[in-house]
């Protein structure tokens, strides 16, 4: 049974699925430890390296907890975990009809429709010394809050998204795809 987060001097108490509009039901609390688990895994993180990396102010224990849905997470604490993951907090609430393309495959395991995407490399893009750096992460960036795809290494995007970015540009479709391999973004 999920149990709230103790704020101050309160002590815990449980919920369950007659929660009023203000509480979290169990269901819920499930789905967000499944958007937080998703977006740790996303980064490659292990519940330790979190809690390393946040020098123990995310116990991993306290953490699983919240991912399987048996803790219920504080605004407050999700605010700093987003701060922490580098993720807007609104990205770590669960969203019904998310669809992450990962691998040309979407959440449904089927191959994208699109078979002309690129993928960029999103390290190359943060140390990229060139004046499109910033319009291409401000666009990479929707991208990402879009689908909630926040891995922090490479993103996928799609060919219309290559024809957007080369009109933006001033650039035909296959003009972009160059001009990205020549910057070394793409993968």
């Amino acid at each position: 049974m999920a149990t709230e987060e103790p704020l101050g001097g309160e002590e815990p108490r449980g919920i369950d699925d007659t929660a009023t509009p203000e509480e979290m039901t169990p269901a819920y609390a499930r789905n967000v430890g499944g958007r937080l688990r998703d977006i740790r895994r996303q980064q490659g993180l292990s519940l330790q390296a979190v809690e390393e990396g946040s020098q123990r102010e995310f116990k991993a224990s306290v953490l699983g907890a919240y991912e399987r849905g048996e803790r219920v997470i504080s605004v407050l604490r999700l605010q700093r975990l987003g701060q922490l993951y580098g993720v807007p907090v609104d990205q770590l609430l669960p969203r019904d009809g998310l669809v992450v393309v990962e691998d040309g495959h979407d959440s449904s395991g089927n191959l994208s429709p699109e078979r002309d995407a690129v993928t960029i490399d999103l390290g190359r893009l943060d140390r990229l010394e060139s004046p499109e750096r910033d319009l291409l992460r401000r666009y990479v960036s929707m991208i990402q809050v879009q689908r909630g795809d926040y891995n922090g290494r490479v993103i996928t995007i799609r060919g219309e998204d290559v024809r957007a970015l080369g009109r933006v540009f001033e650039r035909d479709e296959n003009g972009m795809r160059q001009r990205l391999t020549d910057l070394g973004l793409r993968l």
